[in-house]
C-alpha cells in the first residue's frame, strides 16, 4: 500500500484539545451537504460495490480475544499476503474466519434425501 501524505496522525487527547480550541480543518457545512446517495456512489467508485450478503458477515460486539501462536505457512502464501501491505496477519485471520463460518453453515444444513436414505439403509439389519 502506498502511504498517503495527506493523512496526519493524532492521539484522541490531542484531537479533543484541537476541537476545544476550534481548530478543526474539516469543512463541516460542505460535508453535511453531501447526500447519502452521493456518499454511497463515491464509496462504490473508490472501494467497489459491496458483494451480495455482505451484511451477514458483520460481527456485532467485540471480536474474540486474539491468541499468540506460532504457525508455519508456505512461503508463497505468506508472500502473497505480505505483498498487499500492512495488516497481513489480520487478512490471514479474516480468510480463516470466512472458511470456518462457511464450514459451520455447511455442517448445520439438514441432510439431503440421499444422505438420509444412506443412514436409514445402514441402520437396517
Amino acid at each position: 500500500m502506498r502511504k498517503n501524505e495527506n493523512i496526519a496522525r493524532f492521539s484522541a487527547d490531542r484531537i479533543r484539545r484541537k476541537l476545544a480550541r476550534g481548530e478543526s480543518e474539516t469543512d463541516w457545512k460542505r460535508a453535511d451537504a453531501v447526500s447519502q446517495t452521493e456518499v454511497e456512489r463515491l464509496a462504490d467508485k473508490n472501494e467497489g460495490v459491496l458483494p451480495a450478503g455482505w451484511e451477514n458477515t458483520v460481527m456485532v460486539g467485540l471480536p474474540p480475544a486474539k491468541q499468540d501462536i506460532h504457525i508455519r505457512l508456505d512461503g508463497d502464501i505468506l508472500d502473497w499476503f505480505k505483498a498487499r501491505g500492512r495488516g497481513y496477519q489480520t487478512r490471514i485471520n479474516a480468510v480463516l474466519r470466512a472458511f470456518v463460518q462457511t464450514r459451520q453453515r455447511v455442517e448445520r444444513k439438514p441432510a439431503t434425501r440421499s444422505q438420509s436414505r444412506r443412514v436409514k439403509d445402514a441402520a437396517k439389519p
